[in-house]
């Protein structure tokens, strides 16, 4: 009981938070078979790739994006849609966009536990294809607020056992525009097929 009395403001803030990402990520969809809305910026950033190198916005512009934040130890969430884009990533590459008009950019929030080997690792059962997609890792609280500011996407907590954050998917254009924010766990419309059909679409425009 203390510790719900302790922790209310935090879960009642989340809800708000997971309440305006549900109502966005269901406009998005509305606008899916129309043009596409710009939501906003997404704001520079530096963060550490896999390979050890430092990866910013600028290096991925020109390609339609997606962007999605994880963590490796994630019990739920993180690896079912990791999975789902993985499926996407297999339609884009028989399609030829993979690498070439479209990439995939997965962000870690926690740097203590997500070394390169640890993410590296996670993203190898994903059979993942490095050459248009990344998988990144940075300052903490400097994530945190890229997450927020530019994607709508809240995290809570600071370690592995209390993270708490909405699990979402967001469409960067070409101009590094957020024009789109998707509920992963709305298997019925937001799927690999979905996914790959939104991208292409930007990619062309």
């Amino acid at each position: 009981m203390h510790t719900l009395k302790r922790y209310k403001w935090t879960w009642l803030l989340l809800l708000i938070a997971l309440g305006l990402a549900v109502y966005l990520a269901v406009n998005s969809l509305s606008f899916a078979k129309s043009k596409l809305p710009v939501i906003g910026e997404v704001q520079d950033f530096s963060l550490e790739n896999v390979d050890g190198k430092q990866v910013t916005l600028a290096d991925t512009q020109g390609k339609a994006r997606l962007v999605y934040f994880f963590f490796t130890e994630c019990p739920d969430v993180c690896p079912i849609t990791t999975y789902m884009l993985s499926e996407t990533q297999d339609l884009l590459e028989k399609d030829g966009s993979f690498g070439k008009d479209v990439e995939f950019i997965s962000i870690s929030f926690d740097p203590k536990n997500d070394t390169r080997e640890a993410i590296k690792t996670f993203a190898d059962r994903f059979h993942v294809n490095y050459d248009g997609w990344y998988f990144l890792r940075g300052d903490q609280e400097e994530v945190r607020k890229l997450a927020a500011d530019s994607f709508k996407v809240l995290i809570y907590g600071d370690n592995k056992d209390n993270f708490a954050h909405a699990n979402l998917i967001g469409l960067v254009d070409r101009d590094n525009q957020l024009r789109g924010l998707y509920d992963a766990g709305d298997s019925e419309n937001v799927t690999p097929e979905f996914l790959a059909d939104a991208l292409n679409k930007l990619a062309r425009n």
